[in-house]
């Protein structure tokens, strides 16, 4: 049997359904409040708050396939694995059941539903040390199902550990992996675990210990279940195929790129190992992402997630013009991916136009900014043939035509040939190597902070957001609408859709009028409702309405006079009353990105 995406995301939501799990939306791929990621890149991230305790609307029960984006590898992307967007499937158990019951489904759901043959299956779980015994009663379980002890391998904290940190919930995990050779898989799996035809397709993570600040571990009074399989990655194993790239996700978008290029044949070898095949790739993957992206309304910038969202973008283009594409492109392309994922994820569609606006928009601007590169070398050619009896172009430099203006090595490799000039490559791979890893370090940063680390601060700053949207929509009007947040326990920021910079009177006002709530000391009142009865509510302030689920959470502040300061839809946490919260500064408001303006603010 020859599985897709959409079979394999179906047998697994209906899986869990029949296990009495409720079926949640994929958040978006931007976090709330959580300042140390870019991107969610984890089933888990967006659920951080319920697995920390807030109660969940749709109760403790739950599974979903997430949106997720991973940056630390742009530039790998082009091989046969990496992907920029991806998508995870997941259950959750919020403190309800525990490891014995999730390892029988985990593998009732492998054998029974998959049909993997027992034969290609092996796991592994916690070998123990001084933190925390070894974890037998995963390898019980797992022996009970009917894995043969030695498929079961015993690995240390790098391989079978979860934390959200270095202080905060953490767990032993047990990993799934499957033989993707040809030939029998080999008996012992503790002794070839670092063979990578076997490929790890599932993880099944017990949360069940709180790091403190001293290092020490506690049991968690709710101890919780969490799991992630990628789809796209799992597709292919279970095809026997090499790579995700000959998986149905990208089968329809490569036939395109392929068709576009004028060469169709290129798509009938999705993995071919040649410059061709590599520049496809990457135009399938990045458009791919960057349609997703920008569904969300996220804009390219030269900042955050629009930094990434830009970089992708011209990537791709770059890419096209090595396919032999001159004409824009990047539209019909992103067509292909909102026809197949439109149908589960809804905001494709409905924000479609504003998807194709900006890659067209990008397109022609990067066409300008290439120009601009051009220009660039020039100056920069004079400089060497009248300087340099060396008559070559460092490696530093080239790197900056790169980074600043998007202009290819190859291209600046072109233009000095014709000069009878060098560019020293390996110098250029140096100083892209310290750009990548100081890129990696920014934004695939451990999930150490946000709403997950509950601390007062932050909060209180969470809370302080949701009055200053209401006194943001009073003052400025009702367009204003939420388009990312990031909160720490220093400060709130803040993105908002508003053309105009905000006058001094208009950030005034703004601050009156939230310390004039928190002076009111309202008290907050949670309310479950139906997603739907709140999104006709016109008294309720919501954003990426996509996300949540048919039942969700409206938080309110009312004070003893019946005044509603704020009622917005959230997941929480919050502070109980207004009246803590302290007085409300803004710091600095600037634009964002086009069409979205920034607030930094504080409260003191």
């Amino acid at each position: 049997m020859k599985y897709t995406t959409d079979d394999l995301r179906t047998k697994w939501l209906d899986f869990y359904e029949a296990k009495g799990h409720k079926i949640i939306p994929s958040a978006g791929v931007i976090p709330e409040n959580d300042p140390t990621a870019l991107f969610h890149n984890a089933g888990m991230h967006p659920l951080v708050p319920y697995l920390m305790g807030e109660m969940h609307p749709e109760g403790v029960r739950l599974v979903n396939s997430q949106k997720c984006v991973r940056t630390g590898d742009i530039e790998e992307v082009g091989d046969a694995t990496h992907l920029t967007f991806f998508e995870m499937l997941g259950n959750w158990s919020l403190g309800d059941y525990g490891k014995e019951e999730q390892i029988k489904w985990s593998f009732e759901f492998l054998t029974e539903v998959l049909g993997l043959s027992l034969e290609k299956i092996a796991v592994s779980v916690f070998a123990g040390d001084n933190d925390a015994p070894r974890d037998e009663e995963a390898a019980k379980a797992w022996k009970e199902c009917g894995i043969n002890e030695k498929r079961i391998a015993y690995l240390g904290k790098e391989d079978n550990w979860w934390a959200k940190g270095e202080v905060g919930p953490c767990g032993p995990d047990s990993e799934m992996f499957y033989w993707s050779g040809d030939e029998p898989a080999p008996e012992n799996f503790q002794e070839t675990a670092d063979n990578p035809l076997w490929v790890e397709i599932w993880n099944d993570v017990f949360m069940i210990f709180h790091r403190d600040n001293c290092g020490a571990l506690h049991p968690l009074p709710q101890q919780n279940i969490d799991t992630g399989m990628g789809l796209e990655r799992t597709v292919a194993i279970l095809n026997g195929f090499k790579s995700v790239y000959q998986t149905d996700a990208f089968s329809d978008i490569l036939k395109t790129i392929a068709e576009t290029a004028g060469k169709p044949a290129l798509a009938d070898d999705p993995i071919a190992d040649t410059e061709d095949g590599n520049s496809m790739r990457i135009v399938a993957d990045h458009l791919r992402s960057a349609t997703v992206m920008l569904a969300e309304e996220i804009t390219p910038s030269n900042t955050d997630q629009g930094y990434i969202l830009r970089r992708i973008i011209r990537r791709a283009i770059r890419h096209g013009r090595k396919l032999g594409i001159q004409n824009s492109f990047c539209n019909i392309v992103a067509k292909v991916v909102i026809a197949k994922l439109s149908l589960h994820y809804k905001e494709l569609k409905k924000h479609e136009a504003f998807v194709f606006e900006e890659l067209e928009r990008e397109e022609v601007q990067f066409n300008k900014t290439l120009e601009n590169g051009e220009k660039e070398f020039e100056k920069l050619s004079k400089k060497i043939l009248e300087f340099s009896p060396k008559k070559e172009v460092s490696g530093k430099s080239a790197f900056n035509l790169y980074e600043t203006y998007g202009f290819p090595l190859e291209m600046t490799m072109e233009l000095a040939q014709e000069k009878e000039m060098t560019v020293d490559e390996e110098g250029f791979y140096k100083a892209q190597k310290i750009h990548q890893q100081k890129s990696r370090a920014g934004a695939e940063k451990k999930f150490t902070g946000g709403l997950g680390d509950t601390e007062d601060a932050t909060v209180k700053l969470h809370t302080v957001a949701h009055l200053m949207v209401t006194a943001m929509r009073e003052i400025l009007g009702e367009h204003i609408s939420q388009r990312g947040s990031n909160i720490t326990p220093e400060r709130l920021r803040f993105d908002f859709s508003h053309d105009e910079k905000l006058t001094d009177e208009q950030k005034s006002a703004i601050e009156k009028w939230v310390n004039e709530a928190i002076a009111a000391d309202a008290e907050q009142i949670v309310e479950e409702i139906p997603k739907v009865e709140a999104e006709n509510d016109p008294t309720i302030v919501g954003a990426f309405w996509e996300k949540y689920p048919d039942t969700v959470k409206v938080y309110s502040f009312k004070d003893k006079t019946g005044k509603v300061w704020s009622r917005e839809l959230c997941g929480g946490p919050h502070w109980e009353r207004t009246g803590d919260l302290g007085t409300f500064k803004i710091k600095k408001e600037e634009s964002s990105s086009r069409g979205v303006r920034r607030i930094k603010a504080v409260l003191v």
